[in-house]
């Protein structure tokens, strides 16, 4: 429901000029559909900016607007609030003049958690407002998993170096299981994966080495050294984090895959278990699937107007094949995701084949693949068929079987999403021949298909204005002229990386029926790429060539991303 309070405040930014009335329509038009928050989604669809939504909750609430990053913090103030509600609320202490505690908010309109504040603390409150990220950051810089990961550290190797063996033996199935539930392995455990959701990491790779075991994070796409536990704590980490994940501890010969669930900070994260036996050991692999963070809207994939118009035009057939291509962790699953969040509605019945379902979706029929039963993708394609779907998503086409299927089912009515690895879109089409697809089914089944990579985002805290490097303009062929582009110098926010987060670059095709001849006649990806061109289309370096001059991302990164050597 929109309240009278959001009409207001939709108005009063529209007054000011910070955005259109078409836009405040449209923001409280999603706000009925999504329930979120008014200024989240002004933010999110790109009308204002978070410091425009910000000054103007600030003046239309009479408070103050602070900017986290021009304070230092007492940790005695800071002490006043613990860090469940600080998290839970999004809020953080400020500063406190005698019997006045400041606070800065997201929303400092919501009484009810100032009063939830004023009663834990017992001070009388005052409400300022701050970007809910920089909030965020606060929180964690300040009520951070360190601290107690440094005391547990010191902990577990003081309980280490006690219960150091004298001579190395093979433990018992029953040794391992009262290591893994041990106090320290089990606090140690918890603690990796609560700094990995801290630091937006979307993988933590535990590895054991000859003489010590390594954990690393990965961030924005970097492998990063985060921990080095003993290494005679490495037998019960590993077997606490089997037994979570319902995998045989007793089995450290093949590898083994699983799963399971933890709720840190109020937000429920699965997390995506592999293990591979290594000569020092079994190596794990934990993918983070944040569902918080999952973006299930189209407008947030970063995608340019005209590839975005592109893609709706193409999800708005009502049969053929949609492909996605791109390398793991280039964000498929989210734009696939995207899609079908688009696509859902009361009137569709959409069914899925994944291996693994990554993120569980309300109103769509997910569907596992398990080989060890014969439920490979081909066989659930068959089933899904028997279903009356008119929507169908394949987690990946491997094979001749799954293709086959795939295009049957586009040619029948059906409206197929899938992905598919290839370097870039046109090679999608020959990729298919050479499964041995007949090119007029391919040309005929396939609708369009989307290219992508993830691209480095910029830190917005230490971002600076640098004339592009004439040897790199060259390079990514580019005009050499005084053309503003964008860095990060490196600061406390991106650990002095120059970047935080990530967004995607996309390559759009839409068969038109140059291209469609092109593959009937055996065309090469190149001659198919050189049509798509010349119809207009916009190539993976271009968009990323795009997002530079935009601020968003670094010439150097762009380099990095779409250089095909």
């Amino acid at each position: 429901m929109v309240s009278e309070e959001d009409k207001r405040f939709a108005n009063f930014l529209h007054t000011r000029g910070v955005i259109t009335a078409r836009q405040a329509e449209e923001a409280l038009s999603q706000k009925t559909r999504l329930h979120d928050d008014l200024s989240a989604i002004l933010i999110r669809n790109g009308f204002a900016d978070t410091k425009e939504v910000c000054l103007g909750l600030a003046d239309y609430l009479n408070v103050p607007f602070i900017d986290l990053n021009d304070y230092s913090f007492d940790p005695a103030v800071i002490d006043l609030l613990s860090s469940e509600l600080a998290r839970r609320h999004k809020v953080f202490p400020v500063f406190r003049i005698e019997n006045t505690l400041t606070i800065t908010m997201a929303n400092p309109g919501d009484v009810q958690v100032i009063d939830i504040i004023h009663r834990e603390t017992g001070y009388e409150i005052e409400p300022s407002v701050s970007p809910e990220s920089e909030i965020l950051r606060a929180i964690e810089a300040n009520y951070n998993a360190g601290r107690d990961i440094i005391d547990t550290f010191d902990e577990v190797i003081e309980h280490a170096e006690r219960q150091q063996p004298k001579k190395q033996k093979k433990t018992s199935l029953q040794k391992l299981k009262e290591m893994s539930a041990a106090t320290p392995a089990v606090r140690l455990v918890d603690l990796i994966i609560a700094q990995a959701v801290t630091d937006r990491a979307s993988d933590i790779h535990i590895e054991p080495e000859q003489a010590r075991v390594r954990v690393r994070y990965r961030i924005d796409g970097i492998l990063h050294e985060a921990l080095a536990p003993p290494k005679n704590l490495q037998a019960a980490m590993i077997s606490r984090i089997k037994i979570l994940s319902e995998l045989d501890i007793a089995e450290t010969r093949v590898p083994q895959d699983g799963r399971f669930q933890v709720n840190i900070h109020d937000r429920d994260i699965d997390l995506r278990v592999s293990t591979l036996p290594t000569v020092y050991g079994e190596n794990v692999v934990m993918r983070i699937l944040d569902k918080g963070s999952l973006m299930l809207d189209l407008t947030d994939l970063g995608m340019s107007a005209v590839a975005l118009s592109s893609l709706k035009d193409i999800l708005g057939n009502s049969y053929g094949i949609v492909l996605v291509s791109g390398p793991t962790g280039s964000g498929k699953t989210t734009t696939l995701y995207s899609a079908l969040n688009a696509l859902n509605t009361p009137e569709k019945k959409i069914v899925t084949v994944e291996d693994p379902v990554e993120y569980r979706m309300d109103g769509i029929r997910q569907c596992q693949v398990n080989v060890k039963a014969g439920f490979t993708f081909g066989a659930g394609l068959r089933s899904i068929l028997r279903q009356d779907p008119d929507i169908i998503m394949v987690g990946e086409i491997r094979d001749f079987e799954t293709a086959k299927i795939a295009v049957e089912a586009a040619l029948t009515g059906h409206l197929v999403l899938s992905t598919i690895h290839t370097n870039d879109a046109p090679g999608c089409l020959t990729r298919l021949t050479e499964m041995g697809i007949e090119p007029f089914l391919s040309a005929s089944a396939t609708v369009g298909v989307v290219a992508q990579r993830l691209v480095k985002k910029i830190c917005n805290d230490c971002k600076e204005e640098v004339a592009g490097r004439p040897a790199l303009l060259e390079k990514l062929g580019l005009p050499m002229k005084e053309t503003a582009f964008c860095r990060g110098n490196g600061c406390r926010h991106c650990k002095d990386t120059g970047y935080r987060g990530r967004s995607g670059i996309y390559e759009i095709l839409v068969l038109n029926e140059p291209v469609r001849n092109l593959v009937l006649e055996h065309a090469s990806s190149t001659a198919i790429r050189q049509q798509a061109l010349q119809d207009g289309l916009i190539s993976l370096r271009q968009d990323a060539v795009r997002n530079a001059l935009d601020g968003v991302t670094s010439l150097e990164e762009v380099f990095r991303v779409t250089n095909p050597d």
